[in-house]
């Protein structure tokens, strides 16, 4: 397996929530390299673009509201197989169906309230990253 980056996020409820660094610490036992880390407000313009795909979907406008409610954590994470294995860390996106252990199982609210994202795919890491980070803040 090669060396691959994933953007990864902590949403504004595990912020809010003061769990940000127990989260962070379940990223670095799992083997990942943090490449670059911000705390960032996300604007409405900025959440409706991110979440774009999602704009026909019945829960985009309360998805939006969620992510403009306070600070996340933006994060470029890297480790061999670095997609699959933090959406493994993660858990599945309704905490009811997560595993043990993981990141939702352990912390989210519910299926919205979830406490993470993680990109699903290669090429969705890479639109996520330059979407909040320079490639000079990955160098």
């Amino acid at each position: 397996m090669a060396i691959e980056r994933t953007f990864a996020m902590i949403k504004p409820d595990a912020v809010a929530r003061g769990i940000t660094g127990q989260i962070i610490s379940m990223i670095e036992e799992n083997g990942f390299r943090i490449v670059a880390m911000k705390k960032h407000h996300i604007s409405q313009k900025e959440a409706e673009g991110f979440y774009g795909v999602h704009r026909e979907r019945p829960f985009f406008g309360s998805l939006v509201k969620f992510m403009t409610e306070g600070p996340a954590i933006l994060l470029v994470l890297e480790r061999e197989d670095a997609i699959a294995k933090w959406r493994e860390v993660m858990g599945a996106t309704n905490p009811a169906n997560a595993a043990e252990g993981t990141v939702r199982k352990r912390f989210a609210e519910s299926i919205e309230r979830n406490c993470a994202h993680g990109s699903d795919a290669v090429e969705t890491a890479a639109v996520e990253t330059l979407y909040y980070f320079s490639h000079s803040d990955l160098s």
